[in-house]
């Protein structure tokens, strides 16, 4: 009995492949635990479209975040805080500020997940920021924090 798995099964293989089994084991677990469908022609065609759907959106997802990535490099976000006695910033810039102030600033909407982990912005005068956008897609944010 050929079947299309549509989960990955340990012992047989990944979703998506076709693969020949034994009748029993076929129908009395692959099918009935919903691991697999039985191959036939319309079910392998339904396939290939949701392969092709599949991949047309991740193109159109990667050349969405390439342009968002060319806008965030010419773009620069100023951030105001207060300052201290010595000069430097009572606590750091955060995750939220930045986003916030890039969407206030140039109605760009980033997820704070999106930022580095290594933001630790204390001190006044002009930082670059590197975003991971997905999809091994990067941007330079350039913060400039200003004291009041």
């Amino acid at each position: 009995m050929k079947i299309l798995l549509i989960k990955d099964v340990k012992t047989l293989g990944k979703a998506g492949e076709v693969k020949e089994v034994k009748d029993g084991y076929g129908q009395n677990f692959l099918i009935a635990k919903g691991f697999a469908k039985h191959a036939t022609a319309e079910i392998l065609a339904q396939h290939k479209e949701d392969e092709k759907i599949a991949a047309d959106n991740l193109a159109q997802e990667i050349a969405s975040l390439k342009e968002l990535a060319i806008k965030l490099d010419k773009a620069e976000i100023v951030i105001t805080k207060k300052l201290g006695q010595n000069g430097h910033l009572f606590g750091s810039i955060t995750k939220d500020e930045v986003a916030h102030a890039l969407f206030e600033q140039h109605k760009i909407e980033i997820d704070k997940k999106h930022i580095t982990d290594k933001l630790s912005i204390k001190t006044v005068g002009e930082h670059d920021l590197d975003l991971r956008l997905g999809h091994s897609i990067h941007a330079t944010l350039h913060v400039d924090v200003v004291g009041e």
